[in-house]
């Protein structure tokens, strides 16, 4: 790979990343600890990550337990969760909280589909972007002593690198898709 396409390598390597962690968010019928990635819980007024507070289990495919590691934090973690986009009321004993998912209905998973699609385009767009901003930097370079043949190398490349992405892209999307529609 040639050093000048690196930026836009890297670019598109974001525009990946960012899909993969924000669809590992999307919960798909299971408890998916995921969920709770972007919670940030008050502790003793630093946000800091529900992760780092308390332990996180599955010990039914549609629970989510958080044991906290201080008891005077279940209020905070509660709240946390409440004031999330989570869309699940947590339940606590007085040293668990708990988080039961409810089976998506029909409708909730076709929707969820459309979410991912779209979630999928927009990253496509970053990933374009990218390319248009190599095409742009090569251009430029034309203008300077690098000769048309290469210049054309350097297009094909970032061209290829774009279609490998678009492609990983499109799988990450299906996968997801069918892991949501899986009753």
């Amino acid at each position: 790979m040639d050093a000048r396409l690196k930026p836009y390598e890297d670019k598109m390597q974001k525009a990946y990343d960012y899909l993969e962690s924000d669809l590992a968010a999307i919960r798909a019928g299971r408890a998916n600890p995921h969920v709770l990635d972007k919670i940030r819980v008050d502790y003793y007024g630093t946000p800091t990550p529900i992760q780092q507070v308390g332990n996180i289990t599955v010990p039914e495919p549609r629970i989510i337990q958080i044991a906290p590691w201080e008891k005077t934090l279940i209020k905070e973690i509660e709240k946390a969760i409440m004031m999330s986009d989570v869309g699940i009321t947590p339940s606590n004993d007085g040293s668990l909280i708990r988080l039961v998912f409810p089976e998506l209905t029909e409708e909730r998973r076709k929707d969820l589909v459309k979410d991912v699609k779209k979630r999928g385009e927009e990253s496509k767009v970053a990933i374009r972007n990218a390319r248009r901003d190599g095409n742009d930097a090569l251009k430029k370079l034309a203008k300077t002593d690098v000769s048309e043949d290469e210049i054309k190398e350097l297009e094909d490349a970032l061209q290829k690198l774009t279609d490998k992405f678009i492609k990983e892209l499109d799988k990450l999307v299906e996968e997801k898709s069918k892991e949501i529609l899986t009753v």
